[in-house]
């Protein structure tokens, strides 16, 4: 408790104040540029930061982690591309918004649900990290394989009106996982001989190519000349009713509690998050229909997510040395830069350090209500004035540069380009891409930690379910894929029930 003044003090003062917020600009800006994503600003800086004051270096780091987070709702809600992977379910109902007139009422609801979670997740690090991180210590195979399978079981509500198209691509996305040297014996699979496969596809390549390149293909379609006008954006201020803001709550406060605990476990991510708390929203909906056509709870809810676990996945990178993800990787490349060792003793040798980071985490999560009110509504939405002829090259160039950033290889573009031509035929046969994604980031989740849970119990099965955390994992999987189901039959039995009421009145009459 003494060191709380002196934390303050220290980042408060001029250089980390600065620091974040020109960090937290930069990083609404790079997640508003498709193709640029917070992984390779974050990694471009470090070399930077040794001569850098810490917490002027951890600063900078926390700002375009979680503005790059917010940026990438821009170009997913207006443009139908998003800034950053963990952008993906923000299209989902974002752009149907902006298609109808409400982009800037879209952008604002991002803007409140990013600062929520991001806040939401901060807290969390701050008071109860180091316990949270002591939990994770109880997750073994068993428990991940679970984790994994409740993720992929949201593809039950992303699969769109045609099942059957929806588990094809879950079912491709699969396939895409399991590209490259197999994790537990180190035989190459799919990679006919190419060595630049045997790590596998990137999955940021390919989620830029599936998702980003599709919607430039359709605008190059339109050959747009003129780009929109300031009254066609309709991005003037405006006022969220207190009511719908209300109706927003619990959204939050589960799309909160969600990307917390997604940020938690090692590996998953904020694309895990967004979509478990896009699929959890749309199952405790009255209306799960009006999912996908401009719901601002779908905007709500993936936002509040994938901010939600930017300071989560940095409770077991600091308590534990593990990364929650690549970003928490790159901070304990920080830390190690100026000669600390991450781990149980870090919160007792450098409490000062650590504290100041977790308070950088908070105020950059707040200081995205202020630049995204006015960077982000005021400047960066302006390039959806742009002529299409103009925009299609500029968008392309941004991306081949992020994509090629990334690993320094050509044939990243040629696998980009090759996703976004299979995304753009796919779309055009109304086949949901959504499915491909689950399946490509947690199929090979599933497939590693289920052969070591049975390698360590000789292949006995009930082993996956006998622990209580991986039996209640278990249990909740099944209620996610019963749950939609019956939720469907009494809406049915009940519109039946409605005809067969109103049939009688009439023979009564």
């Amino acid at each position: 408790m003494e060191t709380i003044p002196s934390i303050l003090a220290s980042v408060l003062s001029m250089g980390p104040v600065l620091a974040m917020i020109g960090s937290s600009v930069l990083g609404v800006f790079i997640g508003a540029l498709p193709g640029l994503n917070p992984v390779m600003a974050i990694a471009l800086l470090l070399p930077l930061t040794y001569s850098m004051d810490p917490l002027v270096a951890l600063g900078m780091v926390a700002g375009i982690y979680n503005g790059s987070m917010y940026g990438g709702a821009i170009p997913a809600i207006l443009l139908r591309i998003p800034g950053t992977p963990a952008a993906i379910a923000t299209t989902f109902d974002g752009y149907p918004m902006a298609q109808k007139g409400e982009a800037a009422r879209a952008l604002k609801i991002a803007c409140w649900s990013s600062a929520l979670g991001g806040t939401a997740s901060a807290i969390a690090l701050i008071t109860v990290g180091p316990l949270l991180a002591r939990a994770t210590l109880a997750f073994g195979p068993a428990e991940y394989f679970w984790i994994a399978v409740f993720g992929m079981a949201s593809v039950g509500v992303l699969v769109g009106n045609d099942a059957v198209k929806g588990l094809m691509a879950a079912v491709f996305g699969l396939l895409l996982g399991t590209i490259g040297l197999d994790q537990l014996s180190g035989i190459p699979r799919y990679t006919f001989d190419q060595t630049w496969l045997l790590s596998g596809l990137d999955l940021i390549v390919v989620l830029v190519g599936l998702y980003a390149l599709p919607p430039v293909l359709s605008l190059a379609e339109k050959a747009d000349l003129r780009g929109l006008s300031a009254s066609d954006l309709k991005l003037e201020s405006v006022m969220v009713p207190w009511t719908e803001v209300k109706s927003l709550i619990p959204t939050w406060i589960r799309s909160s509690l969600i990307g917390i605990g997604v940020g938690i476990l090692p590996g998953a991510g904020g694309n895990v998050a967004a979509f478990l708390s896009y699929n959890a929203t749309k199952n405790a909906s009255d209306d799960p229909d009006s999912f996908g056509e401009g719901n601002p709870k779908g905007v709500a809810a993936a936002e509040c997510g994938n901010n939600a676990d930017n300071a989560a996945s940095m409770i077991p990178a600091l308590a534990l040395g593990i990364p929650g993800n690549v970003v928490a990787a790159l901070v304990l490349g920080a830390l190690l830069i100026h000669g600390l060792q991450p781990g149980p003793q870090l919160f007792h040798q450098n409490p000062q350090l650590v504290g100041g980071f977790m308070v950088e985490m908070l105020l950059t999560s707040l200081i995205i209500l202020l630049v995204g009110g006015a960077a982000a509504t005021r400047v960066f939405a302006q390039v959806q004035r742009l002529p299409g002829v103009l925009l299609v090259p500029t968008v392309l160039v941004l991306m081949a540069v992020g994509v090629y950033v990334i690993n320094g290889r050509v044939v990243d573009l040629w696998i980009m380009f090759a996703a976004g031509a299979v995304g753009y035929f796919l779309e055009k046969m109304a086949v949901p891409l959504a499915p491909i994604v689950l399946g490509l980031i947690l199929g090979p989740m599933a497939e590693q930690n289920i052969r070591r849970a049975l390698l360590i119990s000789r292949g006995d099965f009930t082993d996956l379910i006998t622990s209580p955390i991986s039996a209640t994992i278990a249990v909740a999987t099944v209620g996610l894929i019963v749950w939609p189901i019956a939720s469907a039959l009494f809406r049915r039995r009940k519109a039946t029930r409605f005809k067969l009421d109103d049939k009688q009145a009439d023979q009564d009459l």
